[in-house]
Order: structure tokens, then C-alpha cells, then sequence
């Protein structure tokens, strides 16, 4: 089994259900990221989301929007981001790395040497947010080469056709937008969601693990959601402290790693 696939057989194993935490990666600097991606794992996340800061981050509201900035600022990109993941899988190599961000860095690196990078960095999967699997033949070609698994997003407008691609194309997990429209936005219905899982389960024979993200913003949310997907994925509300740190000129790491704890016990 590859890293996720043995992160979700442990998590069932533990009857327990899988933290995703999205960062984004160089903020609000390279090494204060690097030290929040560690201590969000040492409190209990099974995996981290890498975001590669972007100029034009559609699908993220405002927090992620402003992490992308600060990390811009910063120097981050595509390459800061690879570097982050290679730094954080020498000092932990359990841990799931997933590079989540948009297609046009990797066009303009190449899938092909984009994949072998991210290979070479520790990066167990990559969710291009813009980027479909029934228009990515060659991506998908070039991560199958490097052993990079692929997270398709799946989405309340979805049909059964492209659930079934997903559930064929994916190598980790598959990832569940619980609403239509961008990050941040507090999830106000759960029912939906849980038919909506319903139906990929059926629509892909529960080939993969299935997590849903977007609206999850604390301990309660993350057990509602748990209670019937695989994962949970917490990504505004854990760059929301990040924020306030820089705002108020603290360091972030032990805020992120109590609430980090907190949504991990949540899901036990």
C-alpha cells in the first residue's frame, strides 16, 4: 500500500475517521510554515494539504485568498512549496502530503517534470483544483510514472458519470465539496452531503475512501461529518489562525496544534 492508502487502513483499524488540514504553504514565511504542517501533524492530522500559493485562487474565499498573498509575498510558489514538502517529509515521514492547487503552475512547469518534482519532494498526491480527470490525460499519465496518486473533487452538482471517473481515476481519496462556491462558507445542511456520499459510495463500489471538506469549521462539524464519510477536511478555519497570529504578532504553532487536537478527537 502507498502512504495514504495505509493512513486510511490504520484509521479504520483505530475506528476512527481521517483529519485533513489545509495550509497554505510559506505562510505567513517558509519556516513558520514548515513548523505549523509539523505541529498539525503531531497533534493528530492524518494528512496536510499543501497549498501552492497562486495569484488567482478561484475556489478559496477570503482567508485563503489573504494566506496566498502573505505567502507571495513571502517568496512562495510552486518551488517554495515543493521545498516546504521535502523539508517536512525528512522530519516526518508518516504523515500524507497532498499538493493541492490550480493547473497553471503545472502547465508551466510540464506535468512530467511537475510529477517528477513532487515525487522527489515526498508528495504522495496531488488535487488540481481546475484541472478535471476527463481533461487531464496527460497529468494523470505523468503522476502514474512517479508514483503521485491523484485527488479528483467531486461536487453537489456532479453526475454519476464523472463519480464513476473519479472513483477510476483517483489514488488516495476522493474529495467531497459539500456545497457549491468557494471555501470559508459555514456548511448549513448536512443531509445533503450525507445522500450526496451515498450516492458516490454507490456510483464508484466504495473503492475509495471518500472525505468532504468546505464548511467544516470546528469539533462538532468534524464529528457530523464523520459520522458518514471517511475523512473530514478543515482548511479556512485552521488558516483563520494563522492570521490572527500574524495579526497579532504571535506565533501561530500552538494555537493550530490545540485546535488541531480538538478536531482529532472529535473524529475518534
Amino acid at each position: 500500500m502507498n502512504r495514504l492508502e495505509k493512513i486510511f487502513a490504520r484509521c479504520r483499524a483505530e475506528h476512527r475517521k481521517a483529519l485533513v488540514v489545509y495550509l497554505t504553504a510559506v505562510d505567513p514565511d517558509f519556516d513558520t510554515s514548515r513548523r505549523l504542517v509539523l505541529a498539525a501533524a503531531a497533534a493528530g492530522a492524518d494528512v496536510i494539504e499543501v497549498g501552492v500559493p497562486w495569484s488567482d485562487p478561484s475556489a478559496d474565499g477570503l482567508a485563503i485568498q489573504a494566506a496566498m498573498q502573505r505567502a507571495l509575498a513571502a517568496g512562495g510558489g510552486l518551488g517554495r512549496a515543493l521545498a516546504l514538502c521535502r523539508a517536512v517529509r525528512a522530519e516526518n515521514p508518516d504523515v500524507g502530503l497532498v499538493l493541492f492547487g490550480y493547473a497553471n503552475p503545472i502547465v508551466v512547469t510540464g506535468p512530467d517534470e511537475f510529477a517528477r518534482q513532487a515525487h522527489q519532494a515526498g508528495v504522495d498526491a496531488v488535487l488540481c483544483v481546475d484541472w478535471p480527470p476527463d481533461e487531464a490525460p496527460e497529468l494523470l499519465a505523468a503522476l502514474g510514472k512517479n508514483d503521485v496518486g491523484f485527488i479528483p473533487l467531486l461536487a453537489p452538482t456532479s453526475t454519476p458519470p464523472r463519480a464513476m471517473l473519479a472513483g477510476q481515476t483517483a489514488k488516495g481519496f476522493i474529495y467531497y465539496v459539500s456545497m457549491t462556491g468557494i471555501t470559508g462558507v459555514k456548511l448549513a445542511d448536512l443531509e445533503s452531503p450525507r445522500q450526496q456520499i451515498a450516492a458516490i459510495r454507490a456510483a464508484t463500489g466504495d473503492r475509495q475512501p471518500i472525505v468532504v471538506g468546505f464548511g467544516i469549521t470546528n469539533a462538532a462539524d468534524a464529528r457530523a461529518i464523520g459520522a458518514f464519510a471517511d475523512g473530514v477536511v478543515v482548511g479556512s478555519a485552521a488558516v483563520r489562525i494563522v492570521e490572527k497570529a500574524v495579526a497579532d504578532k504571535t506565533d501561530p504553532a500552538p494555537a493550530l496544534a490545540a485546535f488541531v487536537k480538538e478536531l482529532a478527537e472529535a473524529l475518534r
